[in-house]
């Protein structure tokens, strides 16, 4: 059998939904002659009659309601899907992909505030290492750890990172006796963030400190889980001040050597194509997380101050190549 005509399926459908000519015509916006003819098509394709006429209404036939059964889930079907995808099309929605550490540690316990500040807006926030597809997802902006050199976008530095050695106040007090750096970290158990940008081997290379017999006993590929494991006195982790300000705040996390400057470097960025700053909505994020995160970073600067810590900036060589997820 040849392909069935869709259109003519349609035009069937809403007369026999209906029960009028003039009805389905009104519905499908078409003179009633054009509906006619569309039935007298599909009766030729399938070489039955569908309809019969009793006083001045179309009854169907059997073969006619055969059709109609399977005809009218069909296209209800479609009308409901499309008044779906309508409706979704009309809500007010953000979506965003963030790198998944600083998603989980810092937008997360922040993302509420904006909300409330934007009650009529749905957003979605998806935490993933995966850097957007732009030309084919839909997704408004990355929220993106890395080096910032994403080719074709607009890149904008929403924070800068501060690393440096950290532990729990417990864990920090069994070198109370002992001023040496390098004493300290060959006896500690050293936690390793594996997607970071700036390592331990960097960070003692760059400060001349040689470690004999470089190890990890604990390796994370995630921010958050090194500095769990460190605050619960598993070790040492080399990681963000950026993404631990709480637990400084509380005295959960000092330290490891402050007198060891922490490392400094651009690191946290606002990334999307230039077309999706036409939204109102992403320019009014793109302003909040940035004062958000200033404030951010002057908290965290001034408790490391506090703690004696210094730092000084990362020059591009010391960073290692790619972004990784944050």
């Amino acid at each position: 059998m040849r392909d069935i005509n869709l259109k003519a399926t349609e035009y069937f459908e809403a007369v026999a939904r209906l029960g009028t000519v003039t009805k389905a015509a009104g519905e499908l916006g078409v003179s009633p002659s054009a509906v006619s003819q569309q039935i007298r098509l599909l009766e030729a394709q399938f070489g039955v009659k569908l309809f019969r006429r009793e006083k001045r209404r179309l009854r169907l036939t059997i073969d006619g309601d055969r059709l109609f059964q399977t005809t009218t889930q069909a296209f209800g079907a479609l009308r409901n899907a499309r008044n779906a995808i309508a409706r979704q099309r009309d809500t007010r929605s953000l979506t965003i992909r963030v790198s998944p550490s600083f998603g989980v540690r810092w937008l997360g316990p922040r993302i509420a505030g904006f909300a409330a500040a934007n009650p009529d807006w749905n957003i979605r926030i998806d935490a993933t290492p995966d850097f957007s597809a732009f030309e084919t997802e839909a997704v408004d902006f990355d929220l993106r750890y890395g080096l910032g050199d994403w080719a074709g976008l607009t890149v904008v530095c929403i924070m800068r990172d501060l690393i440096l050695p950290l532990c729990s106040p417990s864990y920090l007090e069994r070198w109370q006796e002992s001023d040496d750096p390098v004493r300290r970290l060959r006896e500690a158990r050293l936690i390793d963030s594996v997607k970071t940008l700036y390592r331990w081997d960097l960070w003692l290379a760059s400060n001349r400190l040689e470690l004999p017999d470089l190890s990890y006993p604990f390796r994370f590929d995630r921010s958050s889980m090194s500095i769990e494991m460190a605050k619960r006195g598993g070790g040492v982790a080399f990681d963000s001040a950026m993404l631990c300000l709480p637990e400084l705040q509380r005295g959960e996390l000092l330290p490891f050597a402050p007198g060891i400057p922490a490392i400094e470097f651009p690191a946290y960025w606002f990334v999307c194509p230039s077309r999706h700053l036409n939204r109102r909505i992403v320019n009014r994020f793109a302003d909040w997380i940035g004062t958000e995160a200033n404030e951010h970073e002057a908290r965290v600067r001034g408790i490391l101050e506090e703690l004696g810590c210094s730092y000084r900036q990362a020059t591009g060589p010391e960073l290692l190549e790619g972004d990784r997820p944050q």
